[in-house]
């Protein structure tokens, strides 16, 4: 579980996470969305308040609790593989070792055959992907994700997030994905905490029932596209 309390940029933010769910943190730019990510991952202090992972106090980032962020963080002098290996290296696992992990995450995201690829070479989907299975290559137990798809198409973004899925179903690795995009929320998240604008807030915490694949277009999932734009006020 990942309780939360912070103030002044985010204000009485309490919540739970539970092991190997898909939480999807909702709301407006400049709601604090990537400040209660930032908190939860270590990157940041609260003022007040803590994050407790598994009965550990976090204040700083932690091996097993890995981010991704929208502007992918690669190495451009490094190739596919090597970026994927980045972890594994730090983590002094033998060449072996990080040979069998980097190519059973390179092959999971959809990219055997990119290995030797530059980051010049990769479109920003692609790239993403290489972000993602340099994180999980560390075989993390938290995922901790920043609008990983906003810098994204269209059509992009939605065939990366069924992969995602995929993989989460897959890795059963905790999630918590912050996003502007309902849609992307409503499309991934077992639960949607809706945050209202700065200071940030939690203004309700909504499950998700719709089966998955879930079709976004759907009368049910149009309901609660519908109940979520009131909550902004829409």
């Amino acid at each position: 579980a990942l309780p939360i309390w912070a103030e002044h940029a985010l204000v009485n933010v309490s919540l739970e996470v539970a092991p190997g769910e898909f939480f999807c943190l909702l709301g407006p730019s400049g709601c604090g969305k990537s400040t209660l990510l930032n908190i939860m991952a270590g990157f940041q202090k609260p003022t007040g308040g803590e994050v407790v992972i598994e009965g550990e106090k976090i204040t700083q980032p932690h091996a097993e609790y890995i981010s991704v962020f929208q502007n992918y963080g690669l190495l451009p002098w490094r190739n596919v593989w090597d970026n994927v290996c980045l972890g594994l290296e730090i983590a002094g696992l033998s060449v072996q070792e990080q040979k069998e992990r980097a190519q059973e995450y390179i092959d999971l995201v959809g990219l055997g055959g990119s290995e030797k690829k530059s980051m010049s070479e990769l479109s920003g989907g692609m790239q993403q992907r290489v972000a993602i299975a340099r994180a999980l290559a560390t075989k993390p137990k938290v995922l901790f994700m920043d609008e990983p798809f906003g810098a994204l198409d269209e059509m992009t973004r939605l065939k990366l997030g069924r992969e995602l899925l995929r993989i989460w179903e897959h890795e059963k690795v905790t999630i918590v994905f912050v996003t502007h995009n309902i849609d992307d929320a409503i499309a991934l998240g077992d639960r949607i905490g809706v945050m209202g604008e700065a200071p940030g807030r939690i203004k309700e915490i909504i499950p998700v029932t719709l089966s998955r694949q879930r079709d976004t277009t759907t009368p049910e999932a149009s309901a609660l596209r519908k109940k979520i734009l009131g909550l902004f006020g829409v």
